[in-house]
């Protein structure tokens, strides 16, 4: 199979601003609100609808992928065309705060959150889910095959798995970044690069979305995927998929904080403060699990997620990993991922 490499200066995807509600509202009275999402597109729509009933506001959604928002705003320095960022990991928000292109808001509802690993310490995000990382694989294909499925992070770059493997981009999605830094955290940072240039030989696609490879598995286009959990949880409920297995890695694994936060410059900055607060708020977070989305959630005062906890996502024990080196040194692991794969003379530039 080609292998699919969406490098770093790719433009960004035209994709229309669309609006999140035809229901008639005071909308006009109240202003506005755009947002950037990262999220998946059917829980986002359902978050931006379910503000603009609340509150009047007027709000239109982008989707874009975390790496796709954070080149956005950076080449729109402080003068962004959103005003604020909904869903998708924290390594990216984590770049745009220590690039000073984030706004601080000392939110009221932040006092529901579950711990202080779940925000930025400075105020610059705040976490609204958890999720997982690790594999998942297509059963029929791995038993047509006669391998194993992996059971370690190790195990990916045994040669019986070449042309087998998928997982996001660094450039365009956080979950690409967070595998990275995973590794570098685990391993060491000369070993992590050591690493990835033997999994390198395995992979198949890096895809342009986190969610990318569980779409993959499932139809036998890619036979292994790394991602996160409740992608895989999606696809088995929404989508019906009986042919999908998967686990944590056996030495351990990180997890994601699906963020959300202001940009510096925002130009409806007290609609945008009214988001955070609902975004923090059961009004909010209950809406995941009804529309596709089944991470979990990170404050105190809303419903269980189901489906995550059927699927023993909360058996799952996390490394303790360490979000100020992400924040600060995410750019340099990722150009240097890249330089150790493109020594591969199959990587499409």
């Amino acid at each position: 199979m080609k292998k699919i490499l969406v490098l770093l200066g790719m433009a960004v995807l035209a994709i229309g601003i669309t609006s999140c509600s035809k229901q008639k509202t005071s909308a006009a009275d109240a202003g506005s609100l755009v947002v950037y999402g990262s999220c998946e597109e059917e829980y986002l729509s359902a978050v931006c609808a379910q503000f603009q009933k609340l509150t009047g506001v007027k709000t239109s959604y982008q989707r874009l992928s975390t790496g796709e928002v954070l080149t956005k705003i950076a080449e729109e320095n402080g003068n962004p065309s959103a005003d604020v960022w909904f869903g998708g990991t924290t390594d990216p928000y984590n770049e745009a705060a220590a690039k000073g292109l984030l706004f601080p808001y000392n939110a009221k509802n932040a006092s529901h959150i579950v711990g202080q690993q779940f925000k930025d310490k400075d105020n610059n995000w705040f976490g609204i889910y958890r999720g997982i990382l690790g594999f998942f694989w297509n059963t029929e294909e791995i038993a047509r095959l006669g391998i194993e499925p992996p059971k370690d992070w190790d195990d990916l770059i045994k040669p019986q798995y070449k042309g087998l493997i998928s997982f996001s981009n660094p450039n365009t999605a956080g979950t690409g970044k967070l595998i990275v830094n995973t590794m570098v955290q685990m391993k060491g940072r000369e070993q992590a690069m050591t690493y990835f240039r033997e999994l390198d030989k395995n992979i198949s696609q890096y895809t342009k979305s986190g969610s990318g490879p569980s779409k993959l598995v499932p139809t036998g286009e890619v036979v292994i995927g790394i991602g996160f959990l409740h992608d895989v949880v999606y696809q088995i409920v929404d989508n019906g998929y009986t042919n999908l297995g998967m686990a944590a890695p056996a030495s351990g694994t990180s997890y994601e904080i699906g963020a959300t936060a202001i940009f510096k410059g925002a130009k409806n900055i007290d609609n945008a403060q009214k988001f955070i607060e609902f975004a923090l708020s059961p009004d909010c977070v209950n809406l995941a699990q009804d529309n596709g989305s089944y991470q979990f959630l990170v404050i105190d005062n809303a419903k269980d997620v189901q489906a995550a906890v059927d699927a023993g996502l909360d058996k799952i024990n996390t490394i303790n990993y360490d979000f100020e080196d992400a924040k600060y040194h995410t750019s340099e692991y990722v150009q240097e991922f890249f330089k150790v794969i493109s020594d591969d003379s199959r990587v499409q530039k």
